[in-house]
């Protein structure tokens, strides 16, 4: 089985609430269910994915989730110091990786000290030792589930336009300086993405509406439509990002 924008399935929750619900639903389930490995996953940051890690660490997931087997890895980082409100783990860890038993050793921050190019060679260094090898091999996913966000502008993780790690072929991880937003970015690429058993694009909101629309119909101009998996893709959207919520 693969998988693109074009051909992902869509579900529609009556709104953002109801998307983190389901996700995290989704989530357990398929962690719960598979007992041959790790359970890997690639965090989002964003509004949405953080209600998501809050419904995690509620009582009702955190007591079923099998957190000594998750290894938790991120989509994409700002260049920023941990302690910087706008970094993505400071922010899961406070939403969610504080208030439950994972093992800090199975938490992958993106490293954001020194040099941007090495933090992502380092990171992708990371990678390839929980997976076990250095190249990809088809039929054995990198990630169980990969969340994704998507942006007014088309972009995904910190895949942003006109950017050179749109281009970005064998490299797992990559670099991003976004003209249209702040901070320089480090970012899983399309090739690590697509190795993946499910691949979650979480959006909500009207404004969403028009670019959903537009990456849909495989608009190449939106990064986000270069996005592909081996596995499947789900698009989990709220009524208004749907286009039929008023």
């Amino acid at each position: 089985m693969s998988s693109d924008v074009k051909n992902g399935r869509v579900e529609t929750c009556k709104d953002s609430e109801a998307v983190a619900q389901h996700v995290a639903d989704f989530l357990t389930e398929k962690a719960l269910a598979k007992t041959d490995g790790p359970f890997v996953i690639a965090l989002s940051g964003g509004s949405t994915p953080k209600r998501l890690y809050e419904i995690l660490a509620d009582s009702k997931h955190a007591a079923r989730f099998p957190w000594d087997r998750v290894q938790l890895f991120f989509g994409d980082e700002r260049f920023v110091p941990v302690d910087d409100e706008s970094n993505n783990y400071r922010m899961t860890n406070l939403a969610l990786l504080s208030h439950v038993d994972v093992p800090p050793a199975n938490v992958h921050r993106m490293p954001t000290d020194g040099d941007p190019a090495d933090a992502a060679r380092r990171y992708e260094r990371e990678l390839k030792t929980v997976y076990g090898a250095d190249a990809l091999e088809p039929g054995r996913p990198l990630f169980d589930v990969v969340l994704l966000g998507l942006g007014e502008n088309g972009h995904t993780a910190s895949l942003f336009p006109d950017t050179d790690v749109l281009k970005e072929t064998e490299a797992w991880v990559g670099t991003c300086v976004p003209h249209d937003a702040p901070h320089t970015r480090l970012t899983l690429t399309y090739k690590a993405i697509a190795s993946s058993r499910y691949v979650l694009f979480l959006v909500a909101g009207a404004s969403k509406a028009e670019v959903v629309k537009l990456v849909r119909a495989g608009d190449e101009k939106q990064p986000a439509s270069h996005i592909t998996t081996e596995g499947e893709l789900v698009w989990m959207l709220d009524e208004k990002a749907a286009g039929h919520g008023g």
